[in-house]
């Protein structure tokens, strides 16, 4: 059997994306070889009974990707709930 060196996995990040960026609305959607992910702000608009929502970021991938980010994100919400107590769902008054 020969050993086999696994490289060692070095992520960078330039201070711009370091930041983020806050959204509090997404929109996903797909075609056949590729998933959108767009992460946008939501407020109010400059007319009553209007929202405006602002794209600030988009991801695109392959359904492989978005297949292994959701299970990533369950595993680590439950982790997270796991820690800090359940996470209430939107709208649900009740555990908020």
């Amino acid at each position: 059997m020969s050993d086999v060196q696994v490289p060692e996995l070095r992520v960078d990040i330039d201070r711009e994306t370091a930041l983020g960026k806050y959204a509090n609305f997404a929109i996903f959607s797909h075609q056949k070889n590729e998933f959108y992910l767009d992460f946008a702000l939501m407020q109010p608009g400059s007319q009553p009974n209007q929202v405006v929502a602002l794209v600030t970021s988009r991801i695109i991938t392959s359904p492989q990707h978005a297949k292994a980010l959701l299970r990533s994100l369950a595993e680590n919400i439950q982790r997270y709930e796991e820690t800090y107590g359940a996470i209430p769902e939107p709208g649900d008054a009740s555990k908020a």
